[in-house]
Parts: C-alpha cells; structure tokens; sequence
C-alpha cells in the first residue's frame, strides 16, 4: 500500500472555502509547526514517551488534509508500519482529542472523524447529506453574530461547532431542489 495519504473516503469530497465564492482560497489550515510543539509540551506534562508507533500516528495525522477516521489513518499507518494495531491508533487519537491537540467529529454518518485542532484556523462545516462531501469554511460574519448573542444574554462561550447539513452544489443540480431552501426538519 501507498503510504500517501489519500484518506478521503470513497465517495466523499472534502474542500476548504473563505466566505463568498467557493472558488477563492482555502480556508486558513491548521498551524501544524505550533500544534507539533502544543503536542510535545502536553506529553512531557503528563510523562509520555514518545513511541515510535505513536510518532507514525502522529506524522500521519498531521499530513492529513481531512478529517479522518481511525480506520483511514490505521491504513496509511499500518503502510509505514505493519505492526501497529487499532487500538494504539485508537488510544493515540483519544490522548489527542484529550490534549485538546484534536477535534473529534461526528457528521451523521456513524463514523467519528478526526481533525487538527487549531483555534486559530477555526472554521464550519457545510455537510452534504447525499454523497458526504465536507466543505469547511470561514464566515466572520456568523463567529460576530454568535459573540452578540453570547454577549447579550451574559454567556462566556468556551468553544462551539457550526455544521449545516443539506445538499452540496452538485447534488443540488441532480435534484429539483432549489439552493438555501430547506429540505427536511431540522436534526
């Protein structure tokens, strides 16, 4: 196996978009230098080793450019090293999600997928419903909005998640679907 990482599942498109056209740039991606050092002072806090399967894990995790699930990273790792096990993959991305170092999400598909957890890099998610596709994006506009109702009802927000979910663009134009009309009761 291709040690690469292609770990978009079959099937699913993952983008990243500022705000107004999804042509333009990229979301900001994670700072993966600062998230390296954040990692190795939260392992020496708590008294780690640093294995090297752990290290495999870790390196692969951090050329990801989606979320992933513990599977899709288990294939790329098991491609460096035939020996590590789903339950060290396991344990390392709980350690992770643990040290704040990970997002853990879940999109409503029965999988939990995994992302780099970079508060400076924030972003949402717009899901697609019909073929999965995840497209992740920045909109100043509604991070302004949540601070004026936090801020209006006395509420100190610690963290939070936007995720839309819905019909993409090329699902839409398969479907008699109009854009932004909603479809189904919300979740």
């Amino acid at each position: 196996m291709d040690s690469r990482l292609d770990l978009t599942p079959r099937g699913r498109d993952e983008s990243r978009v500022k705000r107004g056209d999804p042509s333009q740039t990229a979301a900001r991606p994670p700072n993966r230098e600062r998230l390296r050092a954040d990692l190795g002072v939260f392992m020496e806090k708590r008294g780690l080793r640093s294995t090297e399967q752990r290290r495999v894990i870790i390196d692969k995790l951090f050329e990801a450019t989606d979320h992933v699930t513990i599977d899709q990273l288990l294939d790329v790792v098991r491609a460096v090293d035939p020996r590590v096990g789903y339950a060290t993959v396991y344990r390392t991305m709980k350690l992770l999600a643990e040290g704040g170092l990970v997002h853990e999400r879940k999109f409503g598909d029965g999988f939990t997928r995994y992302e780099l957890a970079d508060e400076e890099a924030h972003h949402d998610h717009l899901i697609c419903l019909d073929c999965g596709k995840i497209t992740e994006f920045e909109e100043p506009a509604i991070e302004a909005l949540q601070e004026r109702i936090a801020a209006r009802y006395g509420f100190v927000v610690q963290d939070h998640k936007h995720e839309l979910y819905g019909l993409c663009a090329d699902c839409v134009k398969k479907s008699e679907v109009k854009p932004g009309r909603a479809r189904a009761a919300h979740r």
